[in-house]
């Protein structure tokens, strides 16, 4: 069983729509440029990228922002900090929880 959440952090927190691709693209094992139709929906489907973008624009003023948001059936968190996590909302590490319905 796969570990509930991956970490993306950048030293130089570009895009945080960016960063979400980036971090998707980790967590399935595949390269960046993979994350495009058909195989994956476009980020745009969950959230507007731009506007994302514009929301963080300045770090420092969002350092203790976060948005959540669902993407490609996985709970995605970004941080003003430029962290991202990715975590499958399906993961139970007490394996007591309720089943996920598809």
């Amino acid at each position: 069983m796969s570990a509930p959440l991956d970490h993306s952090t950048s030293d130089d927190w570009g895009d945080p729509s960016r960063a979400i691709i980036e971090a998707v693209a980790a967590r399935e094992g595949v390269d960046v440029t993979d994350i495009e139709p058909p195989a994956y929906e476009p980020l745009f489907t969950a959230i507007n990228p731009e506007a994302l973008d514009r929301l963080f624009r300045n770090p420092a003023e969002m350092a203790t922002a976060r948005v959540v948001l669902e993407y490609e059936g996985y709970e995605v968190v970004v941080h003003g900090d430029g962290r991202v996590e990715v975590s499958d909302p399906s993961f139970d590490p007490d394996g007591v929880g309720q089943p996920v319905e598809d």
